[in-house]
């Protein structure tokens, strides 16, 4: 028997986010002060710096995106704080650790211990850091992403490794995933099948959100599930993967790659959104309805600022009649 998940004292609605990178931590960081019900479904298929390292010397799931959910669903008191410092310290130097991080090191530790079993190690860590909620690797295996690009020139290749497709200079047409029909982590599966909600993004679109969509039985989960489903919009577009994107650009590229795939809300930063009735057009396509907010970190940076990113999710969860399709 493993340990419980961390954050089993229960409030507010059963949400899952599903993501990876920086997105999906900005995401949690919001979600944990809306509820205590939170799982983080993430992508494996980073293939660069330590968790790529990592991937090849041991056969591992790349532990990175993994790491940032767990710091992510730290509280704001000074174990939290200290335990979010520690796993996302990276050690330097010109010595063998150089790179890796100090959280990487420990979920491939209790990955092993718990006789590779991914899910009981990060519970373990989880408890450990007593974070908020609960994080999954989104598949058992580690993946690949495989991207078909198409060049100035009009031609078309194919661009395989995460990192090579987030910096690809070309247009992404569409993603793959290698093997193809990779198998889910159950306890993910489960956990949308209970949610309230289920939400994509914000994040980079083709390496840590649309991934989720391309492993079978998460993308029947989705369809199926009873719970409200929303998408995040990204405040900018990011250079290489996704050049030249506005905001409906990610509603387009999600209602192509998952045609099945219905929602209900699309939240976006009202700074950000040039063209409201482009993006409500999108949103409409897919079923959904746009609630806008001012998300946008202060900082300078595009980055969406958790405290009132969880105000305008609370706003959405809360409000007495949920925001409702569009009609047809």
């Amino acid at each position: 028997m493993g340990p419980e998940p961390a954050g089993d004292q229960r409030t507010g609605p059963a949400v899952v986010a599903l993501g990876g990178g920086h997105g999906l931590a900005a995401s949690l960081a919001a979600w944990r002060r809306v509820t205590s019900d939170v799982t983080a479904v993430v992508t494996v298929a980073d293939d660069g710096g330590s968790s790529g390292r990592l991937r090849r010397e041991l056969g591992v799931l790349p532990p990175g995106d993994l790491r940032m959910a767990l710091a992510a669903l730290c509280e704001d008191d000074e174990w939290g704080r200290t335990w979010s410092q520690v796993v996302q310290h990276r050690f330097a130097g010109p010595g063998d650790l150089a790179g890796h991080s100090v959280g990487n090191l420990l979920i491939v530790a209790l990955w092993e211990l718990a006789s590779d079993d991914p899910v009981q190690g990060l519970d373990w860590v989880g408890r450990l850091l007593k974070a908020t909620g609960r994080v999954l690797p989104m598949s058992t295996v580690p993946l690949e992403i495989e991207a078909t690009v198409e060049e100035i020139d009009g031609s078309r290749g194919i661009v395989r490794g995460q990192v090579a497709v987030a910096t690809t200079q070309g247009r992404i047409v569409e993603v793959a995933l290698s093997p193809t029909q990779p198998p889910a982590c159950p306890e993910a599966v489960a956990a949308i099948d209970a949610a309230d909600w289920v939400v994509l993004g914000p994040g980079s679109w083709f390496t840590s959100v649309i991934p989720h969509l391309l492993v079978p039985e998460l993308a029947d989960a989705l369809t199926r599930t009873t719970a409200r489903r929303m998408v995040i919009v990204n405040l900018e577009p990011q250079p290489g993967e996704t050049s030249g994107f506005t905001p409906e650009s990610y509603l387009e590229v999600l209602r192509r790659q998952a045609p099945e795939l219905t929602l209900d809300v699309v939240l976006a930063d009202a700074g950000s959104v040039p063209d409201l009735a482009a993006l409500q057009t999108a949103a409409a396509a897919l079923g959904a309805m746009v609630v806008l907010a001012d998300v946008r970190s202060e900082s300078g940076l595009p980055r969406h600022d958790p405290k009132t990113l969880a105000a305008a999710l609370e706003a959405v969860v809360s409000a007495p009649t949920p925001p409702s399709r569009p009609a047809g």
